[in-house]
């Protein structure tokens, strides 16, 4: 079986030197040359390992990984970067990066990362469960299957916008996310819906799961900035 891997790398000669290096070892390699090519690519085809490099053109590495996130837990992504700073570090694996290696690297340090990252893949992909969902206020949130399951009982299917919004805040749970980045990560860097439709799109959550939708506990409005998530202490990931 090739294995597939995407490799966003805008320097030429590095590009073309692991590719090669990749294809010698019988990996079948995708190019991207620039940030925007390469989150379509990750997005829309189904790929064994993400090799993004930090600093590309149009699109970062750190906002490409984001973005995939939200649609695919499961496909390993390593950082490839010159910055190499411990805050750099913890960034791209905070955002769900699974591996950071430093510019200039051994080129034989890169292919047993590659390989050791893709076995994780596979082993990931076996041992993800259908029935994960998020649980909080007696709400069930199941991910895969687009579906909640309210604190009353009634189970209400969700689009696929509503479901990534939903992620989104609950994987940045506490904090404030912008109007700007929730339309970046969720409907992308080159569709701009009106900033009305997050606003439709979080009245719905608050029909959905708050007690009083009229005073928010969960879904908070942050003036002119955003919305914050504060699921409270019971939350939790659960398999059912």
């Amino acid at each position: 079986m090739s294995y597939r891997i995407l490799l966003a790398e805008d320097e030429e000669s590095l590009r073309d030197m692991i590719s090669l290096n990749l294809e010698m070892e019988g990996y079948q390699i995708v190019v991207a040359k620039d940030g925007k090519t390469a989150l379509n690519r990750a997005l829309n085809e189904r790929f064994d390992l993400l090799i993004l490099d930090v600093m590309l053109p149009e699109l970062d590495g750190f906002a490409i990984c984001e973005s995939v996130r939200l649609e695919n837990d499961e496909v390993p992504i390593i950082f490839l970067t010159a910055k190499n700073t411990s805050n750099d570090r913890v960034q791209g694996l905070k955002i769900g990066a699974d591996d950071y290696l430093a510019k200039p690297f051994n080129l034989e340090e890169l292919l047993l990362r590659v390989q050791s990252l893709i076995k994780r893949g596979l082993d990931r992909r076996r041992n993800t469960s259908e029935t994960a969902a998020y649980r909080f206020g007696g709400h069930e949130i199941h991910f895969s299957q687009y579906k909640i399951k309210t604190s009353n009982g009634e189970q209400i299917t969700l689009t696929k916008k509503e479901m990534l919004l939903l992620k989104l805040l609950i994987e940045r749970k506490g904090e404030v996310v912008s109007r700007k980045q929730i339309l970046e990560k969720v409907w992308g860097y080159d569709i701009f819906p009106s900033t009305r439709t997050i606003d439709n799109f979080i009245l719905s959550f608050r029909k959905y799961f708050e007690p009083n939708p009229k005073e928010p506990q969960y879904f908070l409005s942050i003036r002119s900035v955003g919305y914050q998530f504060e699921p409270g202490p019971d939350a939790e990931m659960i398999n059912l």
